[in-house]
């Protein structure tokens, strides 16, 4: 008879953020509980009690899960768009996917509605710490984040949390293209570019 594999404590609690984010695009965050992770990943209660605690702190995992991933993607894109490889709409769209297709916005909501609004501190952190580490890269290491780009990141962040809660219904009542909000954040990404003196990303 096989048996099963001995994972570290990394890979389990990897494995099961990873089972609650399928979870979440599939069902939605009220779907994400302890039980259905363990029974996509073969764990016991008690073992995922053990690397959270209960089901907020999985909620509360998976949400600095979901921040750091987009975060990361994101530095990857802005870096790709210092050597050309891509372009401010990329960067714009994979902050909306993150909060649309990827149940992000969902996630953030539910959270809100829940009293855990201190589940959302990890997305402000992740968030920072992005735009402190690319700043660092493309400018005089130990400068921080100027006003504009963090103005900019959440002037990005509102519009895409926005569409993925009422972004389509709201376009098609203004008769107004469903990616009119894209649009606009794509706009605010190049006007900051252009005030911060930098070559488009």
């Amino acid at each position: 008879m096989a048996t099963r594999k001995r994972l570290s404590p990394e890979e389990s609690r990897a494995g099961a953020l990873e089972a609650a984010r399928t979870l979440l695009i599939e069902a939605g965050p009220q779907a994400v509980t302890l039980k259905a992770v363990g029974a996509r990943v073969g764990r016991t209660h008690a073992n995922l009690l053990h690397h959270f605690g209960s089901a907020a702190g999985l909620q509360h995992a998976l949400g600095a899960f979901l921040a750091q991933d987009v975060c990361d993607r994101i530095a990857a894109t802005i870096r790709a768009g210092r050597v050309g490889a891509a372009s401010p709409r990329m960067i714009v769209d994979q902050a909306f996917d993150a909060f649309d297709g990827e149940g992000g916005g969902a996630l953030v909501s539910w959270l809100l509605a829940t009293g855990q609004e201190d589940a959302l501190e990890p997305f402000a952190k992740a968030i920072h710490e992005m735009i402190e580490d690319v700043h660092r890269e493309g400018e005089v290491a130990g400068h921080s984040a100027d006003v504009p780009a963090l103005q900019t990141t959440l002037t990005v962040v509102l519009l895409a949390l926005g569409q993925s809660l009422i972004g389509s219904p709201l376009a098609s009542a203004l008769k107004l293209p469903e990616k009119t909000a894209r649009d606009i954040a794509e706009q605010f990404v190049v006007d900051s570019l252009e005030k911060m003196g930098r070559q488009a990303v």
